[in-house]
């Protein structure tokens, strides 16, 4: 909802001269009731027992027009989850046929946005539902990253999109306005995404992060992905591969995730499974953590029930040790 309209001054730099314009600032928001319950028997009871709890988020959002015709758009979320922090922040310039161009502050990231892109009812199969995260793609580069996101090119009802990433200091916070990181070990992502009409879409990614303790022989760290997804009316279906090369001949690691989902109305149901295989070094063995999640939601206008139940297996790369999750989430849209 536009909760009012505010003059502000925008400092267009070398693009137009100083002006002033009027900006809409909206503020939205979401609150989100949730039941869970966790089984971990190799666990400490920390990671065991059952909860509810209540999540809101807000949303600022701004909007406005240079003289130029070049759009900037500003946006940032704040969780309130047991405390407030700044959950994602981004900062846009549209500039029409150039493209457009992004400070991503906190998340927003072209790489990282394409770490699991498989299709849900609810949530991925490690997102909340599991101790084990598969999805390492651009985990790097997701704090202080640029962003340059090419025009859209239509080629015989083929969209093609392409993205740069590049973080200054990759595995770091953010800097703070005028200020700097303690590393300079920077990193760079590139994404390529082509949608056909017939509901087929392809995409793939790499990243490449500096080495950041050089050593003797030392090498830098390198992640790929590729996906393919496929929609035929309420059916979705999703395959995704990603691998790292791990800087300094570290453990590598390899993940693949699938997923199909029916949509029908206002519900939808889907079925996904996972995997996180840390490869063998030295004395070190490979272990193979496998998720699998059956979800369902259903909306109601600004409400969503949703419920998921997931399992895990050699959950964090330890062989043998399992680990369930139930939920039950109820969440409303303002």
């Amino acid at each position: 909802m536009n909760i009012k309209k505010i003059g502000l001054t925008a400092l267009a730099g070398s693009l137009v001269a100083t002006s002033a314009f009027a900006v809409d600032y909206s503020v939205s928001g979401n609150a989100t009731a949730k039941w869970s319950s966790a089984n971990a028997a190799h666990q400490p009871e920390a990671s065991n027992g059952k909860g509810v709890g209540l999540d809101t988020d807000v949303t600022l959002s701004a909007s406005g027009e240079l003289d130029n015709g070049f759009t900037v758009s500003a946006v940032q979320v704040w969780d309130t989850d047991s405390a407030v922090s700044n959950t994602s922040s981004q900062l846009s310039v549209g500039m029409g046929s150039f493209g457009t161009l992004a400070l991503n502050n906190r998340f927003g990231g072209k790489a990282n946005g394409i770490d699991d892109v498989t299709p849900n009812a609810y949530n991925e199969t490690w997102d909340g539902l599991s101790d084990t995260n598969p999805s390492f793609f651009g985990d790097s580069i997701q704090k202080g990253v640029i962003t340059y996101k090419a025009p859209t090119f239509e080629v015989a009802g083929v969209s093609i999109n392409a993205a740069i990433d590049y973080d200054t200091a990759a595995d770091e916070d953010a800097a703070t306005s005028g200020g700097r990181t303690a590393s300079s070990n920077s990193g760079t992502g590139l994404v390529l995404e082509l949608a056909h009409d017939s509901g087929l879409s392809i995409g793939a990614g790499q990243v490449k992060v500096g080495n950041g303790t050089p050593a003797a022989g030392g090498s830098d760290e390198e992640q790929v992905t590729a996906y393919a997804k496929y929609s035929m009316g309420p059916v979705s279906v999703g395959y995704q591969e990603a691998y790292q090369n791990t800087e300094n001949g570290g453990q590598d690691k390899s993940a693949a995730f699938w997923s199909v989902a029916y949509t029908a109305g206002d519900l939808s149901v889907s079925y996904a499974e996972s995997s996180l295989t840390t490869e063998a070094r030295g004395s070190t063995v490979e272990v193979e953590a496998e998720l699998e999640s059956l979800q369902a939601s259903y909306s109601m206008g600004a409400m969503t029930i949703s419920a998921a139940t997931a399992e895990t297996s050699n959950a964090n790369g330890v062989a043998g040790q399992s680990y369930e999750e139930n939920e039950i989430a109820v969440s409303f849209a303002f």
